[in-house]
């Protein structure tokens, strides 16, 4: 049975059943539904009284008064006014039979529910139904681990692949996690002078997400969908839920995030921060944290100036290197199924695809994962290398130009005509990248994972891109 014939005869089922409303018209059927309505439109016809000449005709109803809901059925006439007829009356509304000026033709005989339960009872029938027309263990025989592509990406297509290498080819345990939140804790109390009591918060795995909202002046951590609504049960105030009558009067009496307040494209806005990248869940629960030994404590603080604070006690961690150096001491601690990035690799070589690699981190660092996870011959994978590309920088903006790298790591200083294989490259920019190699269009495939920075430039602008982490 296909997915149209099913469509077609769940909406059938459910407005006989006593459904109060039809199912939605695709657009051809509206407006042709639309022109029936004003042939349908009753009138009054009035001969002239000499020569049988013009007729004038006399509505008895506005337009508005009777939509495309209340059309007659197609097998009755048209009323039509006689000669010295008077013009029908509206009928008040609450009048018997009728709702206003408007006659409906399939009115519930049920009892008013409120929204709720009216919408479980629809999401309850809709259920049965699904589970009377699909054959029994249908749904059963999909598999839940199995990634179904959409219908937009045909692989035999794609020649060429990129990828990011944090969280991309290198996936880290929630150990890293871990050093990350307790670092940036230290400095937050031996830099900036925060209360000791902070460091009795540890790290809570799976408190946060990446794709979350941060209201940096409320201080409140919550989810927003793509229409700007923040989602019911969602905002946290420290570690302590936020009920949704409270969230819905510290906004004004709406779930709804204005546009200007909200976070700009690529979550930084000045209200609203959302946390885009893997590396930020570290981030997102030192705030609830913090903020939550300040709620409890009943100390006064301004929220605002603890995003700051946390913000820069984790822009600490990274920027003095401690996260390379805790995973080039112990690969085998934090790097997870490295055999899959080998295989991954392998596979995409032995089929003839060209690959290469865009990254922020240092090249020491980068050459130490891979030949852990790869071997030392892992270059051999990449028709381009480029490290500490300053993203989301190196995609936005066409300033900085391609260095080169010798084998120590070192920078040399000739001009850069062309990106060799086998070559290592810094900085750049993404302008320069496409004139140079010509990737571009549908053939090209990169993953990373930061949903803006690693991708969304790239989808709206030159390449296919994906998320290489889920959430």
């Amino acid at each position: 049975m296909s997915l149209k014939t099913v469509g077609t005869a769940l909406s059938r089922t459910l407005w006989t059943r006593g459904s109060c409303t039809p199912p939605p018209l695709p657009p051809h059927a509206a407006v042709l539904r639309a022109n029936t309505v004003n042939r349908l439109s009753s009138t009054c016809r009035e001969s002239a009284a000499a020569g049988g000449g013009n007729t004038t005709e006399q509505s008895c109803g506005s337009c508005s008064d009777r939509p495309g809901d209340d059309v007659q059925s197609s097998g009755e006439p048209p009323h039509r006014c006689q000669p010295g007829e008077k013009k029908r009356a509206k009928e008040p509304a609450g009048a018997p039979g009728v709702t206003g000026a408007r006659r409906r033709l399939f009115t519930s005989t049920k009892a008013p529910v409120d929204q709720r339960s009216y919408l479980w009872s629809r999401y309850n029938d809709t259920k049965r139904l699904v589970h009377d027309l699909i054959p029994p263990g249908a749904c059963n025989s999909l598999n839940s681990n199995t990634i179904y592509a959409n219908n937009e990406v045909n692989l035999a297509e794609v020649d060429i692949y990129g990828f990011d290498y944090d969280y991309t080819l290198a996936l880290y345990s929630d150990a890293l996690n871990t050093m990350i939140y307790n670092t940036a804790r230290t400095f937050l109390i031996e830099h900036f002078k925060y209360p000791e009591g902070i460091s009795k918060y540890d790290y809570i795995p799976n408190f946060t997400a990446r794709g979350l909202h941060y209201d940096i002046q409320k201080g409140l951590l919550m989810k927003i969908d793509a229409f700007h609504y923040i989602e019911p049960g969602t905002v946290y105030r420290g570690l302590s839920p936020v009920p949704d009558e409270e969230v819905i009067e510290l906004y004004g009496g709406t779930f709804h995030v204005p546009l200007q307040q909200d976070s700009g494209f690529y979550g930084k806005g000045p209200k609203v921060k959302q946390f885009m990248d893997i590396f930020s869940i570290p981030e997102m629960t030192l705030l609830a944290a913090a903020n939550d030994f300040f709620i409890t404590n009943d100390i006064e603080y301004d929220p605002v100036h603890l995003f700051k604070d946390v913000s820069e006690a984790i822009g600490m961690v990274h920027l003095k290197g401690y996260m390379y150096k805790w995973v080039m001491e112990d690969l085998d601690k934090f790097i997870l199924r490295g055999e899959e990035t080998d295989a991954v690799l392998h596979r995409l070589v032995s089929q003839g695809k060209k690959l290469f690699l865009i990254t922020n981190s240092p090249f020491s660092f980068v050459d130490k994962g891979m030949t852990h996870m790869v071997g030392k011959n892992w270059r051999d994978f990449f028709d381009v290398v480029i490290v500490q590309a300053d993203k989301p920088h190196f995609f936005t903006d066409c300033i900085k130009p391609f260095r080169r790298l010798d084998g120590n790591g070192d920078l040399r200083w000739e001009k850069i005509n062309s990106l060799d294989k086998g070559q290592i490259y810094k900085q750049g920019n993404l302008f320069d990248f496409l004139r140079l190699t010509g990737w571009r269009g549908s053939k090209v495939l990169y993953f990373g994972d930061h949903l803006y920075s690693d991708l969304a430039d790239l989808m709206l602008r030159h390449w296919m891109a994906y998320s290489s982490h889920s959430t």
